[in-house]
């Protein structure tokens, strides 16, 4: 049996074949492509049908290299395409657009905050799904529409014509009750959300429907849950995700949802089986875009080489908003640090050892809101190749890493589709 994992990051996406040799998955990359956020009418939006057209060419070339039994796709959390029957709406709005902004505060008069928490146990970000619907509601674009699709189930309706609304991607929605691990329809009532929207959600490893003869299956379609099911760990220890947005956390056996863990902006996130108890952390965001705009032709090999030389050893907080979408990656630094590096490279050890604090202090965190203590931090995701982040975060959280450079995501949603898939 050979499966395709579809994983879609918000740069990049990928199509990577899989099957078991000697209880092993085995795995081939056969297509990759860019992805990325694009300005329109003033505001940030997905191509969506660029995404499409990615996703089954990757297919068709799969195709070429071997059969295929089952496909699977998984990408980031939050963000949604709205259907009017067969009908898409656009534009598919991208999370680092601010347009929820405004609107935070109706949403919190509504349902506070802390009762948000209490009863979802998802951390606040102003673009979670619950804000970007709340705003689509405001603007009456929510009128005459029968779904919301997050990003990896419109592709995989794109695929078979079957619309299915998936587990672990919804709970990063903000709208998933903890207790009942289905959508709160009390929170989507107060806010005048439409019922029909949120049906009954439905597990990893359940059928989608079938595209060219292969069977699509659901897999942990937010692609943390498929890369946490992908890292070779024992269970109790920590891990962080690291790419574009780095996700740090451990498995729990239920959520926690008490004030500490409220006011330390913790998430709890489905997985598979069990719950992950997570922080955003703002990633490898902060490295790509410095190297985007000041030194865009130069191997990031080098840069990390000079960064680790440089002796500018000041620290900014990686999570500070201005961070998230600014026009200028080196002036929203700039803007945080009390005195210039004296190069560019400074820059670049300023994030590492920036992201670096960062993931101490939630290693801290989990720790403290946990009551319990761990000794490893596993590493996946492009942020495991890099050597030098990885020994400032083993001096600076004093636990051991295991950095594992591997695609954990595409191995944890292929291990789905085997699992669960004769």
């Amino acid at each position: 049996m050979r499966s395709l994992a579809i994983d879609i990051g918000a740069s990049s996406g990928r199509h990577i074949l899989g099957w078991m040799e000697n209880g092993i998955i085995v795995t081939k990359e056969v297509y990759r492509f860019k992805n990325g956020v694009k300005a329109q009418d003033g505001h940030l939006v997905w191509d969506i049908e660029s995404l499409v057209e990615e996703v089954k060419r990757g297919i068709d070339i799969a195709l070429e290299e071997s059969d295929i039994d089952t496909l699977s796709v998984d990408t980031w959390g939050v963000d949604y395409v709205l259907m009017k029957g067969t009908k898409e709406l656009l534009p598919v709005y991208a999370y680092r657009d601010f347009r929820t902004l405004p609107l935070i505060d109706e949403v919190h008069s509504k349902v506070p905050f802390h009762e948000l928490y209490s009863r979802t146990g998802c951390q606040f970000q102003n673009f979670n799904t619950i804000y970007q619907l709340y705003e689509d509601l405001r603007r009456g674009r929510l009128d005459g529409v029968t779904d919301f699709l997050m990003i990896p189930e419109y592709l995989m309706y794109r695929l078979t014509g079957n619309k299915l609304k998936e587990f672990t991607n919804a709970t990063t929605t903000g709208l998933v009750n903890h207790e009942s691990l289905e959508f709160d329809l009390e929170i989507t009532e107060r806010l005048g959300l439409p019922k029909l929207l949120f049906p009954r959600l439905r597990r990893p490893g359940e059928p989608v429907g079938c595209y060219k003869g292969i069977q699509v299956v659901l897999c942990a379609t937010h692609d943390t849950g498929s890369a946490v099911e992908g890292i070779p760990m024992e269970a109790e220890q920590l891990y962080l995700s690291s790419g574009t947005w780095s996700l740090l956390g451990v498995r729990t056996p239920f959520p926690l949802t008490d004030e500490q863990s409220r006011l330390a902006n913790y998430s709890n996130e489905g997985g598979v089986g069990y719950n992950r108890y997570q922080k955003n952390i703002m990633g490898m965001w902060l490295v790509n875009e410095l190297q985007r705009e000041i030194c865009p032709d130069e191997d990031i090999r080098d840069i990390v080489s000079k960064a680790e030389e440089s002796v500018f050893d000041s620290v900014i907080d990686a999570d500070d908003q201005s961070l998230l979408s600014p026009k200028s990656m080196k002036d929203a630094f700039d803007a945080l640090l009390d005195s210039k590096p004296p190069d560019v490279y400074g820059y670049f050890r300023c994030a590492f050892r920036s992201l670096a604090f960062s993931y101490a202090g939630a290693v801290r965190e989990i720790e403290r809101n946990t009551g319990r203590t761990y000794s490893k931090l596993y590493i996946v995701g492009g942020g495991a190749k890099n050597a030098f982040l990885n020994r400032l975060t083993e001096e600076i959280s004093d636990k051991k890493v295991v950095a594992i450079p591997i695609e954990a995501t595409a191995l944890g949603n292929l291990g789905i589709q085997l699992r669960n898939v004769n």
